[in-house]
């Protein structure tokens, strides 16, 4: 037994110490870099039609992927979005990236989080054309080949048609959630240049 005691008490102390030193590298070792831009109305939304719609993004790095905060107010309330990364601000949006929902509260207040990678390095690429699975009747049974096209921009669609109509909102259809049954863009980054979306500026 004292034999044994001899070499845990080393042991203990050489793990303690090593997972001091892995802690700082896990929990902040790096440069934490941030950035925030608004959300602003769609601008081709009826007159009458979520005429206080607003929003604003924070990401910031957590080193190896971002986290984008996403807070909107004047929307319709207890009604649910769906938030893309996309090419371009406004119609036709280029190419496009769903990252989830967006739920707003009884006043039209709404907050959604994402991890992921929101930064200079966010794009798309296909190196060939191949099959891709055909889960619902709109969806292509093909992918379109590309080099590397950087998505920027930040936009956010009604979910349902029904839901932009009760709004006072157009009621088309656009493929903008995952049943691709999703109404009219209401939020997005126009503040900023087509090819120079916020996104942009945040480094890796």
């Amino acid at each position: 037994m004292k034999a044994s005691k001899t070499y845990l008490l080393p042991a203990t102390i050489l793990g303690l110490l090593g997972l001091t030193a892995w802690m700082p590298a896990q929990a902040g070792g790096y440069d934490e870099q941030q950035i925030r831009f608004p959300l602003t109305r769609q601008p081709l939304l009826n007159e009458g039609c979520l005429p206080k719609a607003s929003g604003t993004v924070k990401v910031r790095s957590i080193g190896n992927a971002e986290i984008m905060d996403v807070r909107v107010a004047g929307l319709s309330p207890n009604t649910e979005y769906d938030l893309f990364i996309i090419q371009v601000p406004n119609p036709p949006f280029g190419m496009s990236w769903y990252q989830g929902d967006l739920q707003t509260k009884r006043n039209g207040v709404g907050h959604a989080r994402f991890i992921g990678r929101f930064n200079k390095e966010t794009f798309i690429v296909a190196p060939g054309s191949t099959v891709a699975p055909q889960v619902h009747d709109s969806d292509a049974d093909e992918n379109p080949q590309t080099g590397p096209i950087h998505t920027y921009h930040v936009g956010i669609w009604f979910n349902s048609p029904e839901d932009a109509v009760k709004a006072g909102c157009q009621g088309i259809t656009t493929p903008f959630n995952g049943e691709h049954n999703a109404g009219i863009q209401v939020l997005n980054t126009a503040t900023f240049p087509d090819e120079e979306g916020p996104l942009l500026e945040l480094e890796p």
